[in-house]
């Protein structure tokens, strides 16, 4: 399911507001900064996300109008926990999408924030981190991941 594309959300409902509090207390109890929902099983263009001294958002069929520059992160991910990866990605982005009222949203976006819609915007579209890494980095992050499932296995 994380390497398909999500689908459009195409109704704003109560149901999709649930889903969104969900994905909250998720990201919450997982440390995280922001959570797509094909990262909770649900196949749908929807990402939330909180900034530190900000209340949570969640954005529905986001898309990046435009990008700038360049800038290296160690970047993680919570379907990969306690990994993280030198990744080049563009330092400055213009977000657009639709709030859960249906209001369309639109954010200029830099560093950390840039980074963060990004990163959720991949996995919107069924690109992991583990695919931005070099072969190198991503043979080495494998065999981390096969050891910690042997260990939890033994």
């Amino acid at each position: 399911m994380l390497t398909q594309r999500a689908a459009e959300v195409t109704d704003i409902d109560g149901s999709l507001a649930r889903l969104v509090d969900d994905m909250v207390a998720t990201m919450h109890e997982a440390r995280g900064m922001g959570l797509a929902a094909p990262q909770v099983g649900v196949q749908k263009r929807l990402f939330v996300y909180q900034l530190e001294d900000r209340e949570p958002v969640a954005i529905v069929n986001p898309t990046i109008a435009e990008s700038r520059g360049e800038w290296e992160y160690d970047e993680g991910c919570l379907s990969i926990p306690g990994l993280y990866f030198p990744i080049v990605r563009p330092k400055e982005i213009h977000l657009t999408g639709w709030d859960l009222d249906g209001n369309e949203i639109s954010i200029e976006a830099d560093e950390i924030e840039a980074r963060c819609f990004q990163h959720e915007l991949d996995h919107l579209e069924g690109r992991l981190l583990l695919k931005l890494l070099d072969k190198d980095q991503r043979k080495e992050a494998m065999r981390e991941l096969r050891r910690r499932s042997e260990a939890v296995g033994s």
